[in-house]
């Protein structure tokens, strides 16, 4: 889905008021739809909290993508995690990069192992980012 000005917009005003509806909340936060016919609606604040979240990046331009988060993904979901094909998954399992099980044939993965890969990776590619920079300033290069 692409982001418009519009959206833009549109998720700046959400993002202030769900954030000092849900700054006001204990637990539950009220939320009015509004419609030809208003209904309101009681969520839990950490449902909240996720809408704000979300409104927050669609405000700064950014496509949001919710994924659901069970103890448990396939290869294809923990690929979808990491922005990469499901056989580069199957390989980081294979090659022991990633822990697995097997149920049946197919592999489950533990969602704390995903993001754990996914920081590191995250970590790598910050610091060669870092090292790069850092040899372009020794070298002149004027970035």
């Amino acid at each position: 889905m692409r982001v418009t000005d519009h959206d833009i917009s549109l998720a700046r005003q959400g993002v202030l008021a769900l954030s000092r509806q849900l700054a006001a909340a204990n637990h539950l936060t009220r939320l009015i739809l509004g419609g030809d016919e208003s209904t309101e609606v009681t969520l839990p604040a950490s449902a909240m909290a996720i809408l704000v979240e979300t409104l927050g990046h669609l405000a700064k331009g950014r496509e949001v993508k919710v994924l659901p988060v069970s103890p448990e993904l396939t290869t294809q979901e923990a690929a979808e995690m990491l922005y990469v094909s499901r056989p580069f998954v199957v390989q980081l399992l294979e090659s022991g990069k990633m822990p697995f099980r097997k149920v049946g044939k197919h592999r489950r993965i533990r969602c704390e192992d995903v993001e754990r890969y996914k920081q590191r990776l995250d970590e790598a590619r910050l610091k060669t980012l870092e090292e790069l920079a850092a040899q372009a300033q020794e070298l002149g290069m004027g970035y």
